[in-house]
């Protein structure tokens, strides 16, 4: 009697302990998988705002058959795979599109970016004697660069009162930062990575889209518009694009952060014209900045201090998209049988005159 009493407590102290576990297992899993879906969901919520902030994964076209009924619709020549520019390359090794003349549908891509509401900003630095090129500059932007859309030109000059006046379009504004002069051109050249960051993190993040960074001693000859807009816009420099990547001036001392070791590079880009999102073009300027200072720390100025800089880091950070030698090319150079057009391009100039320590 006292043996079996024994076993039937075992067996319930037994099924007692398997129960228990068996609770203690389901409230365990329920809970991590509560958590985990919890942690999901923020994560992919996060994930969300960054895919939405910073890429665009497809672009968004008007709803053609709305318009129908006002007669203001969008009819563009159907595209082809097997027809087009075969003079020049419109694709990089990675997949980025190089933008030519004959290569996108301008009224196309406008619809598409007008019904964001984009808004771009542009910079341009007129130290020194370089601001007798802005009035040109601003003029012939009026004309040409992003016509029809939310413009902001950031000008940066130690002339503020030479500034011309120029009568800007609706939802076109200029505005003008004092910068300190300098007696080296190489020191303004270099210190831009810095003012644009500057400029970015305090008056251009949340309310600005695009930015553009471009040279004063340049101007607009045709459109420049939403043909350009990417995460991280690229110019090919005119004066090289047909050369082998030895004859690239890179910085090729391994001392410098700007290094690029012989055999490697893609392009040579312009350091007179580059630009993208406003997240990518801050990062750009930041790591430029930060590698310069720390180049000047060792006593080291790379060959062409921000465009060798800004070289380097796109040959790490490949573009998302690289524009070709029409958005700037050089006006003392014959224009190429594969330049259909001329959007932009560096004046003529004796460096002697506007330079101060030439």
């Amino acid at each position: 009697m006292h043996a079996l009493n024994g076993k039937f407590l075992t067996v319930i102290l037994l099924t007692a302990l398997l129960l228990a576990v068996l609770y203690y297992y389901l409230s365990v899993s329920f809970r991590v998988v509560v958590t985990f879906e919890q942690e999901q969901e923020a994560a992919d919520g996060r994930s969300a705002e960054i895919v939405q902030k910073n890429h665009v994964f497809h672009l968004m076209a008007p709803d053609q058959v709305r318009k129908l009924w006002d007669h203001n619709y969008l009819l563009y020549k159907q595209p082809s795979i097997v027809e087009g520019r075969t003079d020049v390359v419109t694709v990089t090794p990675w997949l980025a599109p190089v933008v030519w003349e004959g290569t996108f549908n301008p009224d196309l891509l406008d619809s598409i970016y007008r019904q964001q509401n984009i808004s771009v900003a542009a910079t341009v630095f007129a130290v020194g004697k370089y601001i007798m090129f802005l009035k040109d500059f601003l003029e012939t932007a009026e004309q040409h660069f992003f016509v029809g859309f939310r413009v902001h030109i950031y000008v940066f000059t130690d002339r503020p009162e030479e500034v011309p006046k120029v009568n800007m379009a609706a939802n076109r504004k200029l505005t003008v930062l004092p910068v300190p002069s300098s007696n080296r051109w190489q020191e303004i050249s270099a210190r831009r990575m810095e003012l644009v960051q500057k400029l970015i993190k305090e008056k251009l993040q949340g309310n600005t889209d695009y930015i553009f960074c471009l040279d004063v001693d340049s101007k607009f000859h045709g459109r420049w518009g939403t043909e350009s807009l990417g995460g991280l816009v690229a110019v090919i420099h005119p004066g090289y694009y047909w050369d082998p990547r030895s004859k690239f001036p890179y910085e090729r001392r391994p001392q410098s952060r700007a290094y690029v070791a012989e055999g490697e590079g893609d392009f040579y880009y312009c350091g007179g014209a580059f630009g993208g999102s406003i997240e990518e073009v801050h990062l750009l300027a930041q790591t430029c900045r930060s590698n310069f200072e720390a180049d000047a720390a060792e006593g080291i100025e790379a060959a062409w201090q921000e465009e060798s800089h800004l070289n380097r880091y796109m040959w790490v950070n490949k573009p998302s998209k690289v524009l070709s030698p029409e958005y700037l090319w050089q006006d003392f150079k014959p224009r190429n049988s594969e330049i259909y057009i001329i959007r932009f391009s560096g004046v003529v100039k004796n460096y002697a005159d506007i330079r101060p320590n030439v």
